[in-house]
This record gives C-alpha cells, sequence and structure tokens, in this order.
C-alpha cells in the first residue's frame, strides 16, 4: 500500500513541486537564449567580459527593486550572510557567465553546451561526498539516460571540432554551474530566493567591473549592428534581451526552482536549457531541429523524471522530506 500512495503521490506532485518546475522550465527557456545571442556581439568584436559584466550590470539594476522589496529592512540577513553572497556572486554567477562566454568564443556553442551540463552530475557526486546522499539505481539511470540525450540534442555524431582551450574554458563554467544550482538550494541563510538573485548579481557585476579597470579581463565593445532573426538589429537589442531576459528573468526565476526542487532535481530540469537552445537556434537563426535532436530531447526528459522518482525513493528510504 505505500508503494502504491507514492506512486499516486508522483503521478499527482504537489503544488510546490508543480511550481518548481514551471520556475525550473523558465529559467531553463531563458537561459537558453544566451548562446544565441552572445555569440552575434562576439563576431561582432565584443569581448567575453564585455558581454558578461554588461549584461551582468543589466540584470542587477533590472532585479534590485525587487530585491529590495522582497528583503523588508531585514539588513541583518545581508551582514550574516555576505561570506556567502561574495562566493555566489563571483563563483556562481560571474565565473561561468564569463568562463561560457570565453569558450563560445573558442568553439562551437553545441559542445560548449555539452561539458558545462556535466554539472548535475557533479551535484550528485557532491551531494554523496558532502552529504552522504548515496544516488540510487534510478538516479543514476535517469542521470545516463538524460547524458545520452543531450549528445542526440547537441548532435555531436556529425563531428564537432574541440579547442583545448575552449574545453579549459567550458570546464571552468561546469564548475560554476554546479556551484549555482549546490549554493541555490542552501535555505540555511533564510534569503529569499530574489533577494540572493539581486545581490548575487550585484556582487558579479561589480567582480567583473574591477577585472576589467585592473586589466586582468579584456574589455572591448562594438556597436555595429548584429543580425538576429533574419534582420539586422542595433547592438542594444540582444544587449536588453541578454540582460532582462536571459539574466534577470533566468535567475530569479531559477533560484526559486531549487528551493523548491531541491539542486539534485532542479540541475537535471535545467539540462531542457539544451533543448530550448536547440529551439531558440530554430526561431533566431533559422536552424531546423533534426530528428535526432527530437529524440534527445524525450530521452532528457523521460531522465529528468526517473532522477525525480529516484528522489522521492532516496526520501522514503532516508526519511528526510522530499524537495
Amino acid at each position: 500500500m505505500a508503494t502504491l500512495a507514492d506512486d499516486i503521490e508522483v503521478l499527482a506532485p504537489s503544488p510546490r513541486t508543480l511550481s518548481g518546475l514551471a520556475f525550473a522550465l523558465l529559467s531553463a527557456a531563458s537561459f537558453g537564449m544566451s548562446g544565441a545571442l552572445a555569440r552575434g556581439l562576439l563576431h561582432e568584436g565584443w569581448t567575453p567580459g564585455a558581454v558578461s559584466v554588461v549584461r551582468i550590470a543589466l540584470a542587477a539594476l533590472v532585479i534590485a527593486p525587487f530585491g529590495l522589496t522582497a528583503l523588508r529592512g531585514r539588513w541583518h540577513l545581508l551582514a550574516a550572510q555576505w561570506r556567502t553572497l561574495l562566493a555566489f556572486g563571483i563563483v556562481a554567477v560571474a565565473a561561468p557567465q564569463f568562463f561560457y562566454f570565453s569558450a563560445v568564443a573558442h568553439m562551437e556553442v553545441a559542445p560548449a553546451l555539452l561539458i558545462e551540463f556535466i554539472a548535475p552530475a557533479a551535484v550528485v557526486v557532491w551531494l554523496w561526498l558532502r552529504h552522504g546522499e548515496r544516488p540510487g539505481r534510478l538516479t543514476l539511470a535517469g542521470a545516463l539516460t538524460a547524458a545520452l540525450g543531450l549528445v542526440l540534442v547537441l548532435d555531436l555524431f556529425s563531428g564537432a571540432g574541440l579547442s583545448l582551450t575552449g574545453v579549459l574554458w567550458a570546464l571552468g563554467a561546469m564548475v560554476g554551474c554546479a556551484t549555482y544550482f549546490v549554493m541555490s538550494g542552501d535555505h540555511s541563510g533564510g534569503l529569499p530566493p530574489i533577494v540572493l538573485a539581486a545581490a548575487g548579481l550585484l556582487v558579479a557585476a561589480l567582480t567583473m567591473a574591477v577585472l576589467g579597470v585592473t586589466g586582468l579581463v579584456e574589455m572591448a565593445a562594438s556597436d555595429a549592428s548584429v543580425d538576429l532573426a533574419g534582420a539586422t538589429v542595433a547592438w542594444w537589442v540582444p544587449i536588453v534581451l541578454l540582460g532582462v531576459f536571459t539574466a534577470a528573468l533566468s535567475y530569479a526565476s531559477g533560484i526559486a526552482a531549487i528551493r523548491r526542487l531541491g539542486s539534485r532535481l532542479a540541475s537535471f530540469v535545467a539540462l531542457a536549457e539544451v533543448l530550448f537552445g536547440v529551439l531558440w537556434a530554430w526561431a533566431l537563426l533559422d536552424e531546423l531541429p533534426r530528428a535526432v535532436q527530437v529524440a534527445g530531447g524525450a530521452l532528457i526528459l523521460a531522465g529528468v523524471v526517473a532522477v525525480k522518482l529516484g528522489e522521492r525513493t532516496t526520501a522514503t528510504a532516508t526519511g528526510r522530506p522530499d524537495a
């Protein structure tokens, strides 16, 4: 009977889980546009550092009022968590963005994404080693299924060239991405998700600005027009989309999703970003997804479902509440 009850719970997830999945998909959809938008700017003379700092700064300006409203004058929360906020802004926000754009400048978007999205596996290993949350067979099967889906969606069998420099940048982005999921899932500081997002973006913007002013990160921009969705648009159009849609909206919704789903499940749902990236490439660059990519998307979804079922099994066995 207990198994039947668990099955019913899986088929009828809680409102918290449903809202978490909605936030996670919104975050994945918005994050997925960043590669196509940034590639156009990089081709017109922008450096990865310049794209990153402008994107992050604009996102911080957009989300700051909402963060202040949610904080409600509880400044002691920021004071008590300043070390966490510094680490989150630098390692989980600034680093993965800069590293990913640097990778894209040296290699194709598809393999860069594949390397970055090793992050969910890194999250599973971290939770296992740090918190003793050993993944079950169903979770591992889901991870392998989702990984196979990624390979199919990215269509790497056609033979994509790899740059060692690009691979190293992408691995750095993977570490930052995994850190983002782990730190965002920590409730202990009492910071509302929107406050964590706003503070993290502000710290990241200041970090990138300091690196740019000191010359440690190259900063160069261009006012040349950019090709987008079959039309030529002003440079500020992709910049605004990068800052508002692919940063402010994606970080706010992503952290809200992680708080509801937990780091492990949210990181696997985020694999949908690759699928959305293919769809955005279709819409903005007129690149139609192939049948093998559609099959890969189905495998990603199947893997996410398996990970969720595995999480419930682990929660039942250990007696801890399920995310």
